[in-house]
């Protein structure tokens, strides 16, 4: 009658089925060693021995090290970690090798086992590809990612040498080293957008995301799930997984906020909270995430007189308005207009693959000549029109006249001679002249007088004051805009 293993005993069973494996591995594998405590070779089979071409008798008693130099048993048995699977190069062989620790029944370590399993990998060569797909997948989405979340543009992207042109660049770059917030009020097509990249790839955080978002393009209710995130299953149809927002996919960097004048008034107030306090909360989440946050603001409206109108929040207004950048329109930085024609026509022929363009001098002339409500990004529309309309290397004024209609550049106000007046005296003459125009026009009503200058109200009482001659405005005076506002 065949003996079995009483079941009562479960220690003994386990003892078995131990001793089992070891002889199935030992049996299997190309070689195994036992270390003690003090990581000194016990016991090492005859098969790992003459592979690495050892004595196993006199490996008995020496350290690990000696026997194996590039061995990692002493590392298992100071830690109590196994190593599963890993290479093991020696004696000029590859060997895919497992260690794992020897423990007492009071559980502490008392030596360690080591199988060197295999002696060619190719075993094991569809898990290595396996592996090295993944790995290239993942760098491929880190890379995909980093082009989202960085910047595409630095202050070379910002054509010109135009004295307006330097100005901004010099207040921008100053932005770039300051971590406060920076708001950038011009028309739009301008160049705000190219000029946050710029600050942000200027900065310390130029390592850390980017993240604009541009108020105008996200539906009014969907914005404080774009903001602040979303909890899984927050509301009907959400996610089963976390959603993060804006605001926790910059931290560390910058949150870019394009056409800060088009955000509605209830989220003003829950965006100054978390300009506030540097923290957010996710929609449907009782979770506070703390957030590391350097924010760009842009718009193209007159923020001052939406203030003063009550259409955006005065306090939010001057959080974001710490560093204050004006981008001048183009009708403004007109010296620029061959160097951004000559930058945009090489774009237009690298990214379309058509040859090469040059101006002529007439369509030169004709094209300072209008006044460019759309600025750059009109600019760069007309040029490619021209070049896809046309096979000639230049483009002459006839390219042009039927794709542009001339809207006249503004007359400037004409300041009557001033005798031997002094250059302050000169530009404070002109001044209110522009402002005493203006008003006219305006019917003496300063907020549009102010809006047709591109100014709040305020600045523009401010300027009066300073320019301290209230006659030059003639019968239209400020006292009687306060009758009408």
């Amino acid at each position: 009658m065949t003996s079995s293993l009483p079941l009562q005993d479960p220690s003994l069973l386990q003892q078995k089925a131990m001793q089992s494996m070891f002889d199935c591995i030992e049996s299997l594998c190309e070689g195994a060693l036992i270390v003690d405590r003090a990581s000194r070779v016990v016991w090492l089979n005859d098969r790992y021995a003459d592979r690495l071409g050892i004595d196993p008798v006199a490996a008995i008693g020496q350290e690990i090290e000696a026997v194996i130099p590039n061995s990692l048993m002493r590392q298992v048995v100071n830690t109590g970690q196994p190593i599963l699977i890993d290479l093991l190069e020696t004696a000029g062989q590859t060997f895919v090798v497992m260690r794992m620790p020897l423990r007492d029944e009071s559980g502490e370590v008392v030596g360690a086992v080591g199988f060197a399993l295999f002696s060619q990998y190719e075993a094991l060569q569809p898990l290595f590809d396996r592996f090295s797909g993944l790995r290239a997948d993942l760098a491929k989405a880190h890379k995909k990612l980093a082009e989202v979340r960085h910047t595409k543009y630095t202050f070379s992207s910002f054509i010109g040498n135009s004295e307006a042109t330097m100005e901004v660049k010099r207040l921008a770059r100053r932005a770039a080293l300051l971590h406060a917030p920076v708001l950038l009020q011009g028309e739009t097509g301008t160049g705000k957008e190219l000029l946050a990249h710029a600050i942000h790839a200027g900065g310390p955080r130029a390592a850390q995301p980017f993240v604009p978002v541009n108020m105008a393009a996200i539906p009014e209710n969907l914005m404080e799930a774009e903001f602040f995130g979303v909890a899984p299953g927050a509301y009907t149809g959400a996610d089963r997984k976390p959603r993060p927002g804006k605001f926790e996919l910059a931290h560390g960097g910058t949150l870019f906020l394009d056409e800060i004048g088009d955000l509605p008034l209830p989220l003003q107030s829950k965006l100054l909270r978390v300009l506030q306090e540097h923290e957010c909360e996710p929609l449907g989440s009782n979770r506070v995430i703390r957030v590391d946050v350097r924010i760009l603001a842009a718009t193209s409206r007159d923020l001052e007189a939406m203030v003063e109108e009550g259409r955006f929040r005065k306090d939010l207004y001057y959080r974001l308005n710490v560093l204050h950048i004006p981008v001048p329109p183009l009708r403004a930085r007109l010296s620029d207009l061959a160097l951004l024609c000559e930058h945009l026509l090489e774009k237009t022929v690298f990214e379309n693959g058509t040859r090469a363009r040059e101006l002529s001098p007439a369509a030169h002339d004709y094209l300072r000549h209008h006044s460019w409500p759309g600025n750059v990004r009109e600019l760069r529309n007309v040029l490619e029109r021209a070049v896809m309309n046309t096979d000639e290397a230049r483009l002459d004024l006839g390219d042009f006249q039927g794709l542009l209609k001339l809207s006249p550049l503004p007359q400037a106000p004409q300041p009557t001679p001033l005798g031997g007046a002094s250059y302050l005296e000169a530009m404070a003459e002109a001044e209110r002249l522009i402002l005493a125009s203006a008003l006219r026009a305006a019917d003496g009503k300063v907020i549009l007088a102010a809006r047709s200058l591109g100014m709040g109200r305020a600045t523009f009482y401010k300027r009066m004051n300073a320019l301290r001659n209230p006659s030059l405005f003639g019968d239209k005076s400020p006292n009687r805009d306060k009758q009408h506002n």
